[in-house]
């Protein structure tokens, strides 16, 4: 077991990401390939192109972390793949290069939610979050608030009931005709705006819950940028407050809500440094230590598979051999809590 070394493949959706993961070592070696510049030309995702593109790309990838760091394939002891939530074809070619490494190397595979690899993501940092926290998850099409008691003991206390505060970024920077990945590159127009501006509804806050709802701010930035075409600094950053302040308001309910004193913020919007910096702020006023991943680990990565799956592979969770299962929706509540 003190050498027990778990390999991660991510390929949920435009990333494809490996990564090993030592229970002597912790984090060994990881690689990451985005497929940012294959997707630009056409503003978004091409579910069909990222398929092909993983295919091109695991096997090499996993050839390169290996040699990183020095072992042979033979010294991997399990395989994690992301299962889902994703992209179905993506999320295929994932998990059949994984069941069929598993296969041939006799080692166990097991399928890891990509949600479970996010939320556990600051685990591989030095300073980590103590179980029970709470927590924020916000990846691509998810935006939700968890009570966190231990690795598969989630309870879901809230989630976007529309555009999820990813989606809402990125057609917000598509509105203001700043292409593709939007969310940062608006992130990056809002630092030359000057805040006050404008001022953009916060949804939601003044109703009692933790849901949340970013289609009616993307739509007001829409509206305001028509009528000021010449403003799009300020509409970005005007965006950016109102959609950050949302956040921070709803996780300072869920803390006051849960107890909680640990607030874990993870995925790719939490590498948002506004974003950061109204957490960090909330969490000084309120006593709660607010913990993140490292800004390479926010977005979609071979590590945090490899770390989830570490866990539960380690307390003898696998899969069939003869099986390839993948879910392309996934409720974050149907996972088992580790023994």
């Amino acid at each position: 077991m003190a050498k027990f070394i778990t390999l991660g493949v991510e390929s949920s959706c435009d990333e494809t990401g490996i990564g090993l993961y030592s229970q002597q070592h912790g984090l060994i070696a990881h690689r990451l390939f985005s497929q940012v510049e294959i997707h630009q030309e056409y503003g978004g995702v091409v579910p069909e192109l990222a398929s092909r593109d993983h295919i091109q790309r695991v096997l090499p990838l996993i050839k390169t972390v290996l040699k990183d760091a020095k072992i042979k394939l033979t010294d991997i002891d399990a395989i994690a793949y992301t299962a889902g939530p994703g992209l179905a074809g993506a999320l295929l070619v994932g998990s059949a290069v994984a069941k069929s490494l598993a296969w041939s190397l006799k080692i166990p595979a097991l399928g890891v939610h990509h949600m479970e690899g996010h939320l556990l993501a600051p685990l591989l940092e030095q300073s980590q979050p103590k179980f029970p926290f709470a927590a924020l998850l916000v990846s691509g099409g998810h935006t939700m608030l968890i009570d966190v008691k231990a690795i598969g003991q989630y309870k879901i206390l809230g989630e976007s009931l529309d555009d999820a505060v990813g989606e809402a970024f990125d057609k917000t920077a598509k509105i203001l005709g700043l292409g593709y990945p939007g969310g940062p590159a608006l992130a990056t127009l809002a630092e030359q705006g000057s805040e006050g501006a404008f001022k953009f509804p916060r949804p939601m806050v003044d109703r009692p819950g933790l849901d949340f709802s970013f289609s009616g701010l993307k739509t007001f930035a829409r509206n305001t940028f028509i009528k000021h075409p010449t403003q799009k600094v300020d509409v970005a950053k005007a965006f950016e407050v109102a959609a950050t302040q949302t956040l921070m308001i709803k996780c300072r309910r869920a803390l006051e809500q849960t107890g909680r004193t640990t607030l874990v913020v993870a995925g790719g919007v939490s590498a948002n440094l506004s974003l950061r910096k109204e957490l960090n702020h909330m969490g000084r006023k309120v006593g709660a230590t607010v913990f993140y991943p490292r800004q390479e680990f926010c977005t979609d990565n071979g590590a945090m598979i490899a770390l989830a799956g570490h866990f539960r592979l380690s307390h003898g969770q696998y899969d069939a051999h003869n099986e390839i299962n993948i879910k392309p929706r996934w409720n974050l509540e149907e996972l088992s809590q580790i023994e």
